[in-house]
């Protein structure tokens, strides 16, 4: 299990690096990136504290010196790090993962656990919280397993129930899903079906007038474009995701939100699903990628039923 976790946080930190190199940092940071990518943790640190220095707040110049501070071993370091940037930016996902993978690697589940539920609370659609909040529940459920066989050595349920977790983790193998989020779980396949311009455009419409809304801070008009049977992250009231996503989009001084190659398939008449490349930028954050909305026509009106990134 702890390996499966270090070799997660491996790819993640990859997939993260790719990210920061697209955004255009300062000279001091893309050196700082280059240099991390090329294993020169010291330089790399003495580029990212010079950047620091004059922007103390910048969310990614932080979160590429937490990723320096763990590939040195300064585990410490690198937790205060991510938990400062989980204060401040509480709606970036990544900071909770990467500490919940510093704290299994302590062996400190119930943390893991708590920062995994933070970082699916804030983005339901983080696909790489949702696997390690998998593995931390199988090794939860390994150790309550292996305690009820020190108490009862003939438990054959049990010992069978651990050795497929022992040999899940030691091969690293995954199991095939028998369940999903309730987000996926809503979510309609896509078949090849019939549709035309005007539909195409209809839905098109109403995927950039939510991100208009969304750009503009207007809460009201943004909230208004989820339908009544949206799946909230966790099954969550809606009540609480609406408060939430209110305070995630008045709290930047500013919001752009683009949506790039957008494309629209159907299932019906009734139903579509719109994938494509969505950018933010806020006051002092810049992201990309990509994203799925499945949405559901209700009257003259298409409306969000389940959003996911990619």
């Amino acid at each position: 299990m702890q390996n499966r976790l270090r070799n997660q946080a491996a790819m993640l930190f990859g997939a993260l690096l790719l990210s920061v190199s697209t955004f255009a940092f300062a000279d001091d940071i893309q050196d700082a990136s280059k240099l991390f990518k090329q294993g020169q943790h010291g330089p790399a640190l003495d580029k990212v504290n010079a950047y620091l220095a004059n922007k103390p707040k910048d969310a990614q110049a932080r979160f590429l010196k937490g990723l320096i501070f763990t590939e040195q071993g300064k585990t410490s370091d690198a937790i205060k790090t991510f938990s400062s940037l989980t204060e401040d930016y509480p709606e970036l996902p990544e900071p909770y993962n990467n500490l919940a993978v510093l704290y299994a690697g302590q062996g400190q589940f119930d943390k893991a656990k708590t920062a995994l539920e933070m970082a699916i609370r804030t983005h339901p659609s983080y696909a790489t919280a949702h696997e390690n909040l998998g593995d931390i529940y199988a090794k939860m459920a390994s150790q309550a397993y292996d305690r009820a066989l020190q108490l009862d050595r003939g438990n054959t349920a049990t010992q069978t129930k651990l050795a497929m977790i022992q040999d899940l983790f030691g091969r690293g193998k995954r199991p095939t899903p028998v369940a999903t989020s309730k987000s996926e779980a809503t979510t309609k396949p896509v078949v090849a079906s019939s549709s035309n311009d005007a539909n195409d455009g209809e839905v098109l419409k109403a995927v950039k007038s939510w991100a208009a809304a969304w750009s503009s801070k207007n809460v009201k008009k943004y909230l208004s474009f989820y339908a009544d049977e949206f799946a909230t992250p966790n099954g969550e009231s809606r009540g609480n995701w609406e408060a939430l996503r209110e305070d995630r989009i008045s709290k930047p001084k500013s919001i752009e939100v683009g949506i790039e190659n957008p494309s629209v398939s159907f299932s019906d008449s009734n139903h579509a699903t719109v994938t494509f490349r969505q950018t933010y930028r806020a006051s002092h954050l810049k992201t990309a990628g990509n994203k799925t909305l499945e949405m559901v026509k209700s009257g003259n009106q298409w409306l969000i039923a389940a959003e996911r990134a990619r």
